[in-house]
């Protein structure tokens, strides 16, 4: 698999192939329960995923964010505004979105010493009761109901949905 490697400017990556290992290796558990909890979720029905996903996947995250590491995800399609994307996660879902970046993991340099780490995450076929084309009519009520201005539909399986993201210091 090739592996994409972008540096900010001025802020060159001493390893970026070590960068990148750990960016994956940071965002694998959190990507591992949240998969977990939304497959849960989903066994109680696609309403539970939703709040799976409003309370649940910002307290794994957390959990996921060790003294010095902050990890996340993010769209260019956002649900949740909370999840909006860091100022250094932008230009990557554009690039992403543009095609000029392949659907792969990339690592820059970020100013401080640390390291800004992005995965793309493709729509899954568990994710389209509350993501896809067509929704329950329960589901998009409750979506609505909780997330007035979303734009986290329409999507089918493979799309590109946005990135897990994480910000550690550089190895």
């Amino acid at each position: 698999m090739l592996l994409l490697i972008a540096c900010g400017p001025g802020q060159e990556l001493a390893d970026p192939l070590v960068a990148l290992e750990r960016g994956r290796q940071i965002i694998q558990p959190l990507k591992k329960d949240l998969k977990s909890a939304l497959e849960s979720g989903l066994a109680r029905g696609p309403a539970e995923a939703i709040s799976v996903c409003r309370i649940e996947a910002p307290r794994i995250a957390s959990e996921h964010s060790p003294a010095g590491v902050e990890v996340g995800r993010t769209s260019h399609r956002l649900r949740n505004p909370e999840n909006a994307p860091r100022s250094w996660v932008r230009p990557l879902l554009d690039d992403y979105l543009s095609g000029a970046a392949d659907l792969e993991p990339m690592a820059l340099g970020l100013a401080g010493g640390r390291v800004g780490y992005v995965e793309p995450i493709l729509v899954q076929p568990l994710c389209l009761a509350c993501h896809g084309q067509t929704l329950a009519p329960s589901v998009a009520d409750r979506i609505r109901e909780l997330y007035p201005a979303d734009q986290a539909v329409g999507f089918d399986a493979g799309d590109f949905r946005g990135v897990f993201w994480a910000e550690y210091p550089a190895p």
